[in-house]
């Protein structure tokens, strides 16, 4: 399914929370609403909105609860993208300049700001104390999930089970709001929503592998150079297992490589070759599909129906996905 037909179901959903996205950066400081309509400008393929709605569809009819859902996840995920980016001092979000390149650092913390407050009071305004609290949750678990891989990075004692905590909280529960959130706007039922938060979860871990495969030449064709998360220090599916599967000396070669050689890049395309011949990529390839199986299986506990149909369409998608 191509991104069109998986968004079918709630096309005319998606045009109508364009206008009340854009209407919820609304500011009367002429400098903030400049910067928030840029913001609205560069947007990418709007998948959490996409989320939001196919899962409330899947468990009831939408309704002025589930709009507010989606502008409340796409108002906090904007907020950290523009502090990230004065964080990572990126200059480039999407092929866009970031916020921070256009405006600086000062500006852009103080709009990150802004768009925070916009949320929680979308909530507070509206009473949607529940979603309020799934989104807040989220955010508080990617901050955690971005400074532990911060702090694992300086030390590179990391294993499977540490990886898939600061996966779970850095991407994974972002994607569990979502579908979590199009849920509780539905339905009060705490099972179904426990189930649509597993199933964003699964589909949130299964995309991150997708990711780190992308390091390893996967993305090649669409220009993402390899060997950008050894170069960062992150330690990735595909190269924990390769060292787990190595003896002392080779494991002990390739932590020095990536602690002290990690920008040159005869000795990055040393690693990426070591990992490739180690199986990393066909294990981590493995639990990618593990995960995509495991939230195919959720859903199937739901009737049959085109947004049910679409969601395992952007299951699919997020694992088979060229870039």
């Amino acid at each position: 399914m191509t991104v069109n037909e998986i968004k079918a179901p709630v096309e005319k959903e998606m045009e109508v929370f364009e206008i009340k996205f854009k209407a919820s950066m609304k500011s009367t400081v002429p400098l903030l609403d400049k910067i928030t309509q840029y913001i609205v400008k560069r947007k990418g393929k709007q998948l959490r909105p996409m989320f939001v709605f196919l899962s409330a569809k899947v468990c009831g009819e939408m309704n002025d609860s589930t709009y507010r859902a989606a502008s409340l996840i796409e108002l906090l995920h904007t907020a950290t993208l523009v502090h990230d980016d004065v964080v990572d001092d990126s200059n480039e979000r999407r092929g866009f300049f970031s916020v921070n390149a256009l405006w600086k650092n000062k500006i852009a913390v103080l709009v990150g700001d802004f768009l925070l407050s916009r949320g929680l009071l979308l909530s507070v305004d509206n009473q949607d104390f529940h979603l309020l609290g799934i989104v807040s949750n989220a955010v508080r678990e990617m901050s955690e999930g971005e400074l532990l891989q911060i702090e694992k990075a300086r030390k590179l004692d990391i294993d499977e089970a540490v990886y898939y905590e600061i996966i779970r909280k850095k991407t994974a529960s972002l994607i569990a709001s979502c579908c979590a959130c199009g849920a509780a706007s539905v339905t009060n039922d705490k099972n179904i929503i426990e189930k649509m938060q597993a199933f964003g979860e699964a589909v949130g871990i299964a995309f991150q592998i997708k990711d780190d495969l992308f390091d390893y030449g996967d993305g090649s064709n669409i220009g993402k150079p390899t060997g950008i998360d050894i170069k960062e220090k992150k330690m990735t599916l595909p190269l924990i297992y390769a060292l787990n599967n190595a003896s002392f000396f080779e494991k002990r070669k390739i932590i020095s490589i990536v602690k002290n050689n990690n920008n040159n890049p005869k000795k990055v395309a040393e690693v990426i070759d070591f990992v490739i011949k180690s199986g990393g990529i066909q294990y981590a390839e493995t639990k990618m599909n593990e995960y995509k199986v495991k939230a195919i299986e959720l859903l199937n506990s739901f009737p049959d129906s085109p947004s049910k149909a679409s969601l395992i369409g952007l299951v699919k998608y997020t694992t088979e996905r060229k870039n």
